[in-house]
């Protein structure tokens, strides 16, 4: 199943995340298959950016959105 999910990228004590669409058995920061976003919670407030199009194009495909993606596209209202 594909899923739309955060990958960390930040350094130690500095997280930064992208939001990323890859398949739900790989690792958190393995191979994805695209980068639709990106969650930087040390601004304040947080900024999120997300590419509204790609990624109603994968939910429509039929992928999942983790919790915190799912958190994401309801305060933007893209789903």
């Amino acid at each position: 199943m594909v899923t739309i999910r955060l990958a960390r990228i930040g350094k130690k004590k500095r997280p930064f995340y992208r939001v990323v669409v890859t398949e739900k058995t790989r690792p958190r920061n393995g191979r994805f298959v695209e980068i639709v976003g990106t969650y930087d919670p040390l601004k304040k407030p947080a900024e999120v950016k997300l590419n509204a199009d790609r990624i109603k194009y994968w939910l429509g495909c039929g992928a999942q959105p983790s919790d915190t993606v799912r958190s994401f596209l309801r305060n933007q209202k893209i789903a």
